[in-house]
């Protein structure tokens, strides 16, 4: 009898995914991550397949996985705090800032919390060989409010190319070309789930502070997928790939890239390939479009449409150390 509740609680977590098109096997929290740092502020829950990271006026709270990878498919389903969460940064993410502390890779999605009535901001960003110097962030809104419901954001990272999805609609993809080198992730590297106080600048560049009156601030985390080639920590030469699935996307089809177009003409609020205040020249990986060049000089025509202007506008550079400041 146990057995066989073993087995429909296995398909049970395997539908929940394949709802979103992703057909692939669910992880408990204890078999694929290991707790990184805030004390009791992350809570396991749900026999073990869901886990609860918050902030309060102590510290943050986060965790990390068990394995290094190199390549391939890694999801979650996110349900974001609610009610006023100005300053509130909660990210998942990969990195291996830990291994490479002067030239570390990153792929980011980082959640960005706002004031009450405003919706929070996605912001997805890449580092390879330590490039902290060169962003290439981009930023959205959402058809859907994330602090409602659980929700499913993926990363595909191949040799060639980077895809964020959201609900399996592709929202950004990375192309690596020759003139990129180095800055395009390519050593082996963790997944991270934080949440943290980014006050200084997650919402309105610093205006918006976290309140912790409203605190705790509470992220869910469930539907952990780890689908990639498993590094050995002692020969990173070698990994153990996951078996194939033909759910695993291989990049973008032509549908997918309608819905990708879409999404970006809709909710797309910045992006480094257009922000001429920082680059004169597109970098490389850049592919412009028309079309959006145009709509983000109409939503801020001093950063996108080379306007000057009296005060120099701050970016961001974020580093690993800056998102685990409250370990």
């Amino acid at each position: 009898m146990n057995s066989y509740l073993g087995i429909l609680t296995f398909v049970f977590h395997v539908l929940l995914v394949s709802g979103s098109s992703i057909n692939l096997p669910i992880l408990s929290f204890d078999e694929g991550y290991s707790h990184l740092f805030g004390n009791d502020n992350l809570m396991v829950v749900k026999d073990g397949k869901s886990v609860h990271i918050s902030l309060d006026e102590r510290t943050g709270s986060g965790f990390v996985s068990q394995d290094l990878y190199l390549h391939g498919f890694f999801s979650a389903s996110i349900k974001l705090p609610a009610d006023y969460t100005a300053g509130v940064v909660v990210a998942f993410y990969m990195s291996n800032g830990d291994i490479f502390k002067k030239n570390h890779d990153e792929i980011d999605f980082e959640f960005l919390g706002n004031i009450r009535g405003k919706n929070w901001r996605i912001q997805t960003n890449i580092y390879g060989n330590g490039s902290t110097n060169v962003g290439r962030e981009e930023r959205y809104g959402l058809w859907f409010d994330p602090s409602e419901d659980f929700h499913q954001y993926s990363i595909l990272w191949t040799e060639n190319q980077i895809v964020f999805y959201v609900d399996s609609v592709p929202i950004r993809e990375i192309k690596r070309t020759q003139a990129m080198g180095g800055d395009f992730p390519s050593k082996p590297m963790s997944l991270y789930a934080t949440i943290w106080d980014g006050s200084g600048w997650a919402t309105n560049g610093g205006r918006y502070r976290v309140n912790y009156k409203y605190a705790p601030y509470i992220a869910d985390f469930s539907d952990f997928v780890l689908h990639g080639c498993a590094v050995d920590p002692l020969d990173q030469s070698k990994c153990e790939a996951a078996p194939k699935s033909d759910s695993v996307p291989s990049g973008i089809n032509g549908e997918q890239r309608v819905k990708m177009e879409n999404f970006r003409k809709k909710h797309m609020q910045y992006s480094y390939c257009y922000d001429r205040s920082r680059y004169k020249v597109p970098p490389s990986e850049c592919v412009i479009n028309a079309k959006e060049a145009e709509r983000l000089r109409g939503f801020d025509p001093v950063t996108f449409g080379g306007v000057h202007h009296r005060s120099k506008r701050n970016h961001r550079t974020r580093s690993i150390q800056a998102k685990a400041s409250s370990i």
